[in-house]
């Protein structure tokens, strides 16, 4: 069973290892059963993709792959941080562990 990923969809984040270390993305899939995440133009890889149709060119592209979601870390205020939880009324909210504001 996976875990619980703590990044959800459109978050900006930073990445802490890898050959993207220090890039910053938007997280576009988060991809649960794998525990990855696919960051806006961050980890891109050539693929050979075939045509589609007449006006689709093919050829070699580049896409995004999956990070692993321990080489990502949300961006807060202050710069990247880790997340917490809090209950605010009836409501789960996330908050930055570094200032304690919702995220």
């Amino acid at each position: 069973m996976a875990n619980k990923i703590k990044i959800k969809k459109n978050d900006t984040v930073e990445v802490i290892a890898g050959k993207d270390k220090g890039k910053r993305g938007m997280v576009l899939r988060v991809l649960p059963s794998s525990n990855r995440v696919i960051v806006q133009g961050l980890n891109m890889q050539k693929k050979a993709m075939r045509r589609k149709s007449q006006q689709d060119r093919g050829g070699i592209m580049e896409i995004e792959t999956p990070i692993h979601v321990s080489n990502v870390m949300i961006v807060g205020k202050n710069g990247p941080t880790r997340i917490g939880y809090k209950m605010e009324g009836d409501k789960k909210i996330r908050i930055c562990r570094k200032t304690g504001e919702a995220l």
